[in-house]
């Protein structure tokens, strides 16, 4: 239950798949990242002329990376609907007439939506090379990404068994008590899956008590590599603005003063200083956007820490 004020939201069940699917359109980048751009439902056909319609194809450009994407239900069987479902969606997405597509469809994007050029823009991608960058990435096996609003052992276990990363994302849906037309969706922090087995087949860490994504600043201050009442800084451009420079102070409870305001997650710190300088940006990576005086991100910090050995 959530409670504002003198109003409750109780967890309550997506009305249908395709109310799931439509909230992943509108928030994708909290699933797949600030650099992700969505290209919606395609028809695509495996080698035999099977047709298969994912629910869209993430791009994230910055990662390098894509998604075969896939919003469920838990209540489905792993066995008698995801799974072939997701089986014919890989075959398909292989097809070269497949890959094709999805960058027409992706060029097309890029020349008509502003909000997906300054992705491009933002990492210095020219206009003349985004065929070429994703048509790349488009050669690379896809992850699947699920989000779901809930997991079960059999489509963990399955996931764990596929030739292809598999990511499962909860999405979670609340509803005013006694107001059921108004509604609020819960998204995990820091784009964080719930399964990751992209992150599960990597080598472990020397500090494998943590792993990579529940790393939080608290930890790059117990660990020694950030200092409470340290200040770390953050450089942004908007799109046709003047560049600026945001500084953050390192609080003793691992969050970050950006503003006058405290934030527990370093991509909300990010947003806030981004926002601040005329951008009408959703998501942010805060943890690549910040660095100490060093000229270290918190990101590498982080995989500092993960390098440590422990005795």
């Amino acid at each position: 239950m959530l409670i504002f004020k003198d109003t409750k939201f109780i967890k309550s069940p997506f009305d249908s798949e395709a109310e799931l699917e439509q909230v992943i359109v509108d928030n994708y980048e909290y699933l797949f990242g600030p650099t992700s751009f969505y290209l919606p439902k395609a028809k695509i056909k495996t080698a035999d002329g099977a047709g298969t319609i994912p629910d869209g194809f993430a791009i994230d450009i910055g990662q390098r990376k894509w998604y075969l994407v896939e919003a469920e239900l838990m209540h489905h069987s792993v066995w008698n609907h995801i799974a072939p479902q997701v089986t014919k969606q890989i075959l398909a997405s292989q097809q070269q007439i497949t890959k094709r597509t999805l960058v027409d469809l992706a060029v097309e994007q890029y020349q008509s939506e502003p909000y997906t050029k300054e992705k491009f823009e933002d990492i210095n991608i020219a206009a003349i090379n985004v065929r070429q960058v994703v048509g790349d990435i488009l050669e690379t096996d896809p992850i699947i990404g699920v989000p779901i609003d809930g997991i079960t052992n059999d489509l963990r276990d399955w996931a764990r068994t596929l030739k292809y990363k598999v990511k499962l994302w909860v999405v979670s849906k609340f509803v005013e008590f006694n107001n059921p037309t108004n509604i609020v969706f819960e998204f995990p922090e820091e784009f964080k899956p719930e399964l990751d087995t992209e992150e599960e087949s990597k080598p472990k860490k020397p500090n494998a008590e943590i792993a990579q994504y529940d790393v939080e600043l608290s930890d790059l201050i117990n660990g020694g590599l950030l200092a409470v009442g340290e200040r770390i800084s953050m450089a942004y451009k908007p799109r046709n603005g003047q560049p600026k420079r945001y500084e953050a102070i390192v609080l003793d409870d691992g969050s970050l003063e950006v503003l006058g305001q405290s934030f527990s997650s370093p991509s909300y710190a990010a947003l806030a200083g981004i926002q601040d300088a005329g951008s009408d940006r959703k998501t942010v990576n805060g943890w690549t956007s910040w660095k100490n005086s060093n000229n270290k991100t918190l990101a590498e910090l982080r995989d500092q820490l993960l390098n440590t050995t422990t005795e």
